[in-house]
C-alpha cells in the first residue's frame, strides 16, 4: 500500500495560562494524521531504532511506562503519530536549552484528529518545535532520511530572536524565583512588567521605572559626568571635549601623552581608543570616536590616559553589589597557531555569542584590532610564542570580546564607599562605574586611579558569569531593590468567575462590593473592561485579553475577571493563579464546540478556574454552587482552595459534613441571605432589600448575590461592606447592562436580558411569571454556533413562557442566512405553541413589532443583542406624557 505523507496541523497556538489540558502554559496542536490512523508505529519497520539513533536523548522519556526508555517501548509496541509528535516537540526544545517534560496526546471525536499538547518555556520556540516535530515524524513514518542539525539550527535562530538578553533574563528569573509574575510589554523590546496592578514595577534592560531621567542624561554625557565628579573631589581624567581634529590635536598637546579618545555620547566601549602616544594614532582614534557617536552632535573627548586595570563596579539601590576586573579581548600564544586561528578557537567557546545574546561576546577582527597588532609588530597571521599575550582591543568591554574576573570580595571599604557615593551624585538606582586603578583592594588615593565614565543601564554579563571568579546574583539584587519586602510577590488579589449563566452579573456585583469597601477594582466581563467603574475597552472581554488589560493597569488593587469557556479553550486563563475562584453552574451550552461534547467535558473546562486557585494553605478560596450536581461533583474534586458553598436550601444534606468542619455556607433562611459556619448564623441582607433579586422573584440572582458575597468574604471584606454593596447594586443599564433590566413603557412591562440558552430561560421563568400577569410577548435569537437541538430547545422554552414570540437573527456563525431563526421557530411550533411565532430577521424590526403588538398591562421579554439601542427606545416612556425637564 502507498502511504500519503499524512500529518497536517489544523490548529497551533499557545495556551498562556492554566487550561483544559494542563495547569501550566502549553502549546496546543490539533493534528490530522490522515491515513496514518491505520498505521501505528509497530507497523513501520525500525522506526524506534531510527528515532533513537536520530535523537539519543529521547531514551530518557519515561512516558506512561514510568521508566527510562518507556516512550521507545511504546513506539515498538505501537503508538500513533500524534504521540510521537508530542515527544519530538518536547525533546527538540530540550536540545536548544529549554527544559520541558510535560505533554499529552488525546484523540478527538473525529477519526484521525488528535489534540497534541506539550509544555514550552519560550512561545515562539515552542511553536517552531511543534512544526519541526511534525516534519520529522512525517519523514520517520514514510521512511525518509532525516538530518537533525538543520532543525536544531533553525530552532536556535528562533530562540535567539525571541529570548531575553542575559541581563533582562537574570532579573526575570530572579523575580520568578520569588513568585513575582513577569510580562513582556511590547513586542521586540525588553520592556518588562514585574507584578500586577498597583504593585507592579517596570524596567527595560537594566533601567528601572525609578531610574532618574536626569541621572540617565548625566551618564550619557561623559563631559557632564566628569564635571560633577571632579567638583566632588573624585579623581577623573584630565580632558577636553573637541569638535574638530585641530581641537583634538591641541588638547592632546595640552593634556600630555598618552591620551584616550572617546565619543562624548556613547556606550559599550564603542569608538574608544586608549594609550594613544602619537598624532597618527590620535587621528585614527578621533575618527573612530566620530564614527561611533550616538548622535549628530559628534563631540569627541580627549583625556589623559590612566595606567591601571579596567574595573567595572556595579551599584544597585545605593549599594555596591559586584566588582569585576575586565581585560580586553586577547589571545595567548601556543607557538603553533596563528593569531587568527587562536581567535577562531576562542570564538568556539559556547559562552561567546553575537552582541548581547550570550555571557561573552565573540571577538571580531576590525580596524582597531589590526592597528593594535600593527603597533605590536604583529598581524593576524603571526604565530605567537607560547605564553605570549596579544591584546586585540583597546577597551575591556565584554561587548567587544573582553573577559572578566570577579573581585567583589576584595574591594577596600573606602573604594566601596566612593562607588556608592558616585551613584548618589549621579542620581541612578542602577549604575555601572568604570574605574581604572591598579587594584581595588587599596584606597584609590594611594595609587594611580580615576573614574573614566559611568553607565546607565549597565550590562550584567561580567557579574553573572565572570570568566574567572564567583558569579554574583545581580538580577536578584534588582528584584530585591524593586520589591524590598521579601514576602511581597507583587501580586494583587484576583477573583475569577465562571459558569454557564450568571457570570457577568456576579462579576459586576463582586466588583461593586469591593469598590464599596474602598478598593480600586479592575474588571473584565462580557461587554467591557472597567477600571474603577470607568470603561476603558468595549467588547467581549470574558477571556485572557481582559486579564492582560486589568493586570497591567497601574492603579488596580483588585482584579475581578469573568472567565468563559471560549477563552479557556482558545488561550487558557490570562493569569497563572487566582485568589478566589467562583463556579456558578454547569449546564448545556456551546456543546459541540472545540471538541466539548458532553456535560462532563464542559465541567472539566469550567473547573479549570477552581483548579487554578491558590491552595488552601496559601489563602485560596473556591466558591461553589451546592445546588448544582455537576458543580458539587466536579467543582469539589478540582477545587484547590478552601471551599465556600452557596445553596438555596439551608438544610442541604450534602453540606452537613462541611458545616461540622466549620466550613462556610451562604444560604437563604427566613427571608435573609445568611452566612453559616458551624453553629453560627450571620445575617447579611434581607432578600427583599437586594434589588437584583426582584423581591425573591429572580432566584438565579439570589444565587448570584450569594456567590458575590462569598467571594467578598473570601477576600476578608466586612459583613457591613458586603451588605452595603448588595443593597446598592441595581438591575439597571448602568450597573447591569443587558441583565434583567426592567422598564415600563407606555403601560407595558419590559425586561431586557441577554439569556441565550435554555438554562438561562428556565432561570428567568419565575421572574417572567412574577412580572407578567397578562399576555407575555418574547423577542429572541441565539448565535448560530449552537447545535440544532439547542436552538430548537430554545424555541420550545420560549413558546412555553410566552404567548407570542418574534424571532430574529444577527449572528449566524457559519450557518446559512435564516437557518438559526428557522430552527428556533420550528422548536417553538414543535412544542405545541398555541401562540403566534413569527420570524422577523432584523432585531430592530422584531423589537418594534413586539412593541406595536403589546397593550397596556402586557409583558415584553426582550432577549436582544443591541442592549443600548433597545434601552434607548424604552427610556422616558414610563409616564403617559414626557416631563418638560426630560425633553431633549
Amino acid at each position: 500500500m502507498a502511504w500519503s505523507e499524512g500529518l497536517h496541523i489544523l490548529e497551533h497556538r499557545a495556551l498562556r495560562g492554566p487550561n483544559y489540558y494542563s495547569r501550566y502554559q502549553a502549546i496546543y496542536m490539533r493534528l490530522d494524521i490522515e491515513d496514518l490512523e491505520d498505521r501505528s508505529s509497530d507497523k513501520v519497520p525500525g522506526i524506534a531504532e531510527r528515532l533513537e539513533a536520530l535523537i539519543p536523548s529521547i531514551h530518557d522519556h519515561r512516558c506512561s511506562v514510568g521508566e527510562a526508555g518507556g516512550f521507545l517501548q511504546r513506539v515498538r509496541n505501537g503508538t500513533w503519530a500524534g504521540h510521537m509528535v508530542e515527544h519530538l516537540a518536547i525533546e527538540l526544545q530540550n536540545l536548544v536549552g529549554f527544559t520541558v517534560g510535560y505533554g499529552k496526546t488525546v484523540d478527538s471525536y473525529e477519526t484521525g484528529i488528535y489534540h497534541v499538547v506539550y509544555r514550552y518555556r519560550d512561545e515562539a520556540t515552542g511553536l517552531a518545535a511543534g512544526e519541526a516535530a511534525v516534519d520529522i515524524a512525517r519523514k520517520l513514518y514514510t521512511e525518509q532520511e532525516v538530518e537533525l542539525q538543520p532543525y536544531i539550527d533553525h530552532l536556535k535562530k528562533v530562540r535567539d530572536a525571541n529570548a531575553l538578553g542575559p541581563s533582562t533574563g537574570s532579573i526575570v528569573n530572579a523575580a520568578k524565583a520569588r513568585g513575582i509574575p513577569a510580562y513582556n510589554l511590547t513586542e521586540g523590546t525588553s520592556y518588562t512588567q514585574l507584578g500586577h496592578g498597583i504593585k507592579q514595577r517596570r524596567f527595560q534592560a537594566t533601567v528601572t521605572d525609578a531610574s532618574g531621567i536626569i541621572g540617565h542624561s548625566i551618564a550619557d554625557d561623559k563631559d557632564w559626568t566628569k564635571q560633577i565628579l571632579g567638583e566632588a573631589g573624585i579623581a577623573v581624567p584630565r580632558g577636553q571635549t573637541c569638535y574638530s581634529w585641530e581641537e583634538a590635536e591641541a588638547a592632546a598637546e595640552w593634556i600630555g601623552w598618552p591620551v584616550v579618545t572617546k565619543p562624548l555620547s556613547g556606550n559599550h566601549g564603542r569608538g574608544v581608543t586608549t594609550d594613544i602616544a602619537s598624532k597618527e594614532d590620535l587621528k585614527s582614534g578621533y575618527e573612530a570616536a566620530v564614527a561611533r557617536a550616538r548622535d549628530d552632535y559628534a563631540g569627541v573627548i580627549v583625556e589623559s590616559y590612566i595606567k591601571g586595570e579596567d574595573h567595572r563596579m556595579l551599584v544597585v539601590g545605593g549599594k555596591l553589589i559586584a566588582a569585576a576586573r575586565r581585560r580586553p579581548a586577547h589571545v595567548t600564544g601556543d607557538g603553533i597557531h596563528t593569531i587568527q586561528q587562536l581567535i577562531d578557537e576562542e570564538n568556539k567557546d559556547p559562552r561567546r555569542g553575537v552582541g548581547h545574546e550570550n555571557l561573552l561576546t565573540q571577538i571580531v577582527v576590525d580596524e582597531q584590532t589590526k592597528r593594535m597588532l600593527e603597533q605590536a609588530g604583529l598581524t593576524v597571521d603571526t604565530v605567537l610564542p607560547e605564553g605570549e599575550i596579544a591584546f586585540l582591543k583597546s577597551t575591556a568591554n565584554i561587548s567587544t570580546g573582553g573577559t572578566a574576573t570577579d573581585l567583589t570580595d576584595e574591594v577596600h571599604p573606602s573604594v566601596k564607599f566612593m562607588m556608592e557615593r558616585v551613584a548618589r551624585l549621579i542620581g541612578l538606582d542602577v549604575i555601572g562605574i568604570d574605574l581604572l586603578c591598579e587594584t581595588v583592594s587599596v584606597p584609590l588615593e594611594e595609587q594611580s586611579a580615576g573614574i573614566v565614565e559611568v553607565n546607565a543601564g549597565p550590562g550584567f554579563r561580567m557579574h553573572m558569569a565572570p570568566t574567572h571568579g564567583k558569579p554574583r546574583p545581580v538580577g536578584q539584587a534588582i528584584v530585591d531593590m524593586l520589591f524590598p519586602n521579601v514576602t511581597d510577590n507583587g501580586r494583587i488579589p484576583i477573583t475569577a468567575i465562571t459558569g454557564t449563566n450568571g457570570k457577568t452579573t456576579t462579576t459586576r456585583l463582586t466588583s461593586h462590593i469591593l469598590r464599596q469597601a474602598g478598593w480600586s477594582v479592575g474588571m473584565g466581563c462580557t461587554g467591557t473592561v472597567e477600571i474603577d467603574n470607568n470603561v476603558i475597552l468595549r467588547g467581549d472581554y470574558s477571556g485572557p485579553a481582559a486579564a492582560q488589560a486589568v493586570l497591567r493597569e497601574p492603579t488596580v488593587e483588585h482584579a475581578v475577571l469573568e472567565v468563559a469557556r471560549g477563552g479557556i479553550m482558545r488561550r487558557g486563563l490570562g493569569f497563572d493563579e487566582a485568589d478566589v475562584g467562583v463556579l456558578l453552574n454547569i449546564a448545556s451550552d456551546h456543546l459541540g464546540e472545540r471538541d466539548i461534547h458532553t456535560l462532563e467535558e464542559l465541567a472539566r473546562c469550567k473547573t479549570v478556574v477552581v483548579d487554578a486557585v491558590k491552595r488552601k494553605s496559601e489563602g485560596g478560596f473556591c466558591v461553589l454552587n451546592a445546588d448544582d450536581p455537576l458543580v458539587m461533583e466536579h467543582g469539589t474534586y478540582w477545587a484547590r482552595g478552601e471551599i465556600i458553598y452557596f445553596t438555596m436550601d439551608p438544610e442541604n444534606p450534602a453540606l452537613t459534613e462541611h458545616l461540622s468542619e466549620l466550613g462556610m455556607v451562604l444560604t437563604v433562611r427566613n427571608g435573609w441571605i445568611v452566612l453559616l459556619r458551624g453553629k453560627v448564623t450571620v445575617e447579611i441582607a434581607q432578600v427583599n432589600d437586594v434589588p437584583i433579586t426582584f423581591e425573591g422573584h429572580a432566584p438565579f440572582n439570589v444565587q448570584n448575590a450569594m456567590a458575590a458575597a462569598a467571594a467578598a468574604l473570601a477576600h476578608g471584606i466586612e459583613i457591613d461592606d458586603i451588605r452595603a454593596g448588595l443593597l446598592t447594586f441595581h438591575p439597571t443599564p448602568a450597573q447591569m447592562p443587558g441583565r434583567t433590566n426592567y422598564f415600563e413603557a407606555d403601560g407595558v412591562k419590559c425586561l431586557i436580558d441577554y439569556g441565550h440558552n435554555v438554562p438561562a430561560l428556565k432561570a428567568l421563568e419565575p421572574l417572567v411569571t412574577g412580572l407578567g400577569t397578562r399576555r407575555k410577548i418574547g423577542v429572541a435569537t441565539a448565535p448560530g454556533n449552537r447545535r440544532d437541538e439547542d436552538l430548537k430547545g430554545l424555541g420550545a422554552q420560549l413558546a412555553h413562557m410566552c404567548d407570542a414570540v418574534f424571532v430574529y437573527e444577527t449572528d449566524a456563525r457559519g450557518r446559512s442566512e435564516g437557518e438559526v431563526a428557522k430552527l428556533i421557530s420550528e422548536g417553538a411550533q414543535e412544542a405545541g405553541s398555541t401562540g403566534r411565532v413569527e420570524v422577523i430577521m432584523s432585531e430592530a424590526d422584531a423589537v418594534g413589532r413586539a412593541m406595536e403588538e403589546a397593550r397596556q398591562g402586557d409583558f415584553l421579554l426582550l432577549l436582544v443583542d443591541d442592549i443600548e439601542g433597545t434601552t434607548a427606545r424604552l427610556k422616558g416612556r414610563s409616564f403617559p406624557e414626557q416631563a418638560d425637564l426630560a425633553k431633549t
